[in-house]
């Protein structure tokens, strides 16, 4: 991957170079600013994930022109979503709308680095190995930048008016600024997954019963992600100790049409393990900084919807910070604005997601709850299809269709999501 040429003051500096920030990244650099993103990770790197992609998320992709890279690394459509609640089974077809016909789960080895390259293609500055130890700050307190160091321990230090924290649910430029939560969960359940070769399945596969739920993603190199979540207790009474036995005992109580199709096929490699974390809606920003993805918003993974909410907050943040840029409007206000939008397409989101993961439902509850979910991803779909210009490469001259009313007002295509984007 190449990079333009080190600079040590810079319009904006983003802390994380996973899907939210690189995303922001790559907007802004679009807009012709100049931006660093670093990343302690190296690139390409694996993180914990499920991967999949809502039709908000592919819609994004689409309209930045990288959804064709998503496909061309052989990540296969989704067409068709099947929900297993109690014992009712419902197939739901995915209605091609808005110039998306079908859904994906990429892994993070391939999704994270097509993202990371467009802000590179842009004009961004993109370092990974560098870890952050501080912000710099002017008399008045603002933040003025970071500091920190790459691999061989240099120093690594930047300037610029604006620091984005795009690190994760732990975010620590978000414990550095002192971003307060605005709204915290209630509940927090934990999720095991593994991923399996040659797994009959057709789309997505979500199951609901009692105290558990599964799920079945398919993804690259022929795999499909197979998951099974359940509360905190269970999982460390259940899982901490034998996690290969207690997963199996899980999915089979959530899932038993779907561990028949495992039956004793092993996983290609070991299983992940999730144990949970609150929810938390912090505060987006402040004098000289602002959040991204689960820095600033993160919710339990069981609705799969993680990924999705970044790259839509990627965008808002960076709309705001090239207005910002332009002098349209001071950047308090316009960066109030990004937190006024985030909130209110998130909090429902977040309340549904809530919901769910406390496994407190039986099945006509959470058949309500996932309707509930299902209202406010075609109210964000429809936020997205609002944003006034697609911002795709120069010289992509799309636009975006007329009808901006979204085709998915049925139940929702949920599952287990991520952990740090």
């Amino acid at each position: 991957m190449s990079v333009t040429k080190h600079r040590r003051r810079y319009d904006a500096v983003v802390v994380g170079a996973r899907p939210a920030g690189a995303a922001t990244g790559m907007l802004l650099a679009r807009a012709g600013l100049r931006v660093l993103i670093v990343d302690r990770s190296e690139y390409g790197a694996d993180t914990m994930s499920t991967h999949a992609l809502m039709r908000g998320g592919v819609l994004q992709l689409s309209r930045w022109g990288l959804l064709d890279q998503v496909i061309t690394a052989g990540t296969p459509p989704v067409r068709q979503a099947t929900f297993y609640i109690g014992a009712d089974r419902i197939t739901i077809a995915i209605k091609p709308a808005e110039g998306v016909d079908a859904l994906y789960a990429p892994q993070r080895t391939i999704l994270d680095p097509i993202l990371a390259d467009a802000a590179a293609t842009a004009g961004a500055e993109v370092r990974y190995g560098v870890t952050v130890k501080a912000l710099q700050r002017d008399t008045a307190g603002r933040v003025t930048g970071i500091i920190g160091h790459d691999q061989s321990g240099r120093p690594v230090t930047a300037r610029a008016p604006l620091t984005v924290g795009a690190d994760g649910m732990g975010s620590r430029v978000a414990h550095w600024v002192g971003a307060r939560a605005d709204r915290l969960g209630a509940a927090a359940g934990s999720v095991t997954y593994g991923y399996w070769p040659g797994v009959p399945v057709d789309g997505y596969e979500w199951f609901f019963r009692p105290g558990a739920a599964a799920g079945a993603i398919p993804t690259n190199h022929g795999q499909t992600c197979v998951f099974a979540a359940t509360t905190r207790e269970r999982f460390r009474r259940d899982l901490v100790r034998n996690p290969t036995t207690g997963f199996r005992r899980l999915l089979a109580a959530a899932a038993p049409e779907l561990a028949d199709r495992l039956a004793e096929t092993p996983p290609a490699g070991p299983l992940r393990r999730f144990p949970g974390r609150l929810g938390h809606l912090r505060r987006a920003a402040g004098p000289g900084w602002a959040l991204v993805g689960d820095a600033g918003y993160f919710k339990d993974p069981i609705t799969a919807h993680g990924l999705t909410d970044a790259l839509r907050d990627a965008e808002l943040l960076a709309r705001a910070i090239t207005a910002a840029h332009a002098g349209e409007s001071d950047e308090a206000t316009l960066l109030s604005g990004y937190q006024a939008t985030r909130d209110r397409l998130s909090l429902p989101l977040f309340a549904v997601t809530d919901a769910i993961a406390a496994y407190t439902w039986d099945a006509l509850e959470v058949d309500a709850l996932l309707k509930q979910l299902s209202a406010a991803m075609a109210d964000e779909v429809d936020a997205i299809l609002a944003f006034d210009h697609p911002a795709a490469p120069p010289g992509d001259n799309r636009r975006l269709p007329s009808d901006r009313r979204s085709a998915d007002r049925a139940p929702s295509m949920t599952g287990a999501g991520h952990a740090d984007r």
